[in-house]
């Protein structure tokens, strides 16, 4: 299959929403970003890859992190892991602070901001703090890559501006459901959303989903088989918020998206990609990303269905 000849019909075919979509302004740093950017990468299991735009950019990858994460705690936690954070789709906006109150502080899922919140807490617990050298050192390794880091900027508007974030976590303490210090996981959380990569750094960062948890390429384990199923699960049911069911019934694969423009995919036992482009729908997702991922699952025929 010509990979690259499907890419660049890809990225012709978007260009004409690619401005139509609305940047995630409401954190100032990220409402600085030019709306016309546009990448689109692919990694396969023998370390070819395929990109067209943007590939070497770096973005914020904001909720793109909470697969890292996850991927940590359920390694670490996986016997009590669901017992502070559910497994079931949201059905409300990412920072919905009505479902979290009538749960009792129990977040849906961890791919929403306040199950990702726990995430962390959970984390600072094991790590203390070394926590967030930990998760860059994670997404370092599967991305067999050590430079990767954090924009400084974006993490300080975040703070400045992060007040829902910050009745989240405020709620999930007076439930109990955060056991650390409030100011320590929200500064790790932060950082952890203001990390940097490019696209084609974040395609070669999900392989290790798509093969079971093995990266193909260096053969490092990072999960069992049965914790990047899990993984996976969650990626395909709540990695995009309350529109993770069209993006289910429009893409056909476990994704994850950010309000930095990003949204990871992975086809099982066959590649990852990641496509970038910063202007976003109404459900907080890249417009622009959707409907390319659409796209190439049409062309292509890759989907888990």
């Amino acid at each position: 299959m010509n990979y690259q000849k499907i890419l660049q019909e890809i990225k012709d075919e978007v260009k004409p929403i690619l401005n139509k979509g609305k940047i995630a302004d409401y954190i100032p740093a990220l409402g600085r970003v030019n709306p016309s950017h546009f990448a689109m990468s692919l990694s396969l299991f023998d370390g070819r890859t395929f990109g067209v735009g943007d590939v070497e950019h770096k973005f914020s990858i904001q909720s793109i992190s909470k697969v890292f994460t996850y991927s940590m705690a359920i390694s670490h936690y996986e016997k009590i892991l669901h017992k502070r954070v559910g497994h079931e789709p949201s059905g409300n906006p990412f920072n919905s602070l009505v479902q979290l109150e009538y749960e009792n502080g129990i977040p849906r899922n961890p791919f929403i901001n306040a199950g990702a919140i726990v995430i962390t807490d959970m984390l600072n617990s094991k790590y203390k703090e070394k926590t967030f050298s930990k998760i860059l050192d994670f997404i370092k390794s599967v991305n067999n890559n050590q430079n990767i880091n954090y924009d400084k900027e974006v993490a300080s508007s975040e703070a400045e501006f992060g007040y829902r974030n910050m009745a989240l976590v405020n709620m999930m303490k007076s439930f109990k459901n955060i056991t650390n210090n409030i100011e320590d996981v929200m500064d790790i959380y932060f950082k952890q959303c203001s990390i940097s990569m490019s696209s084609s750094e974040l395609s070669r960062a999900m392989l290790f989903l798509a093969n079971h948890g093995i990266d193909p390429i260096t053969k490092a384990r990072f999960l069992t088989s049965s914790q990047a199923k899990r993984v996976s699960s969650l990626m395909l049911t709540c990695g995009h918020y309350d529109a993770s069911g069209d993006f289910a019934f429009r893409v056909g694969l476990p994704g994850k998206s950010g309000v930095g423009g990003g949204i990871v995919a992975i086809v099982p036992e066959h590649m990852s990609i990641c496509v970038w482009s910063p202007g976003l729908n109404s459900k907080g997702n890249s417009l622009a990303g959707t409907k390319a991922l659409e796209l190439f699952t049409t062309k292509t025929g890759l989907s888990i269905f």
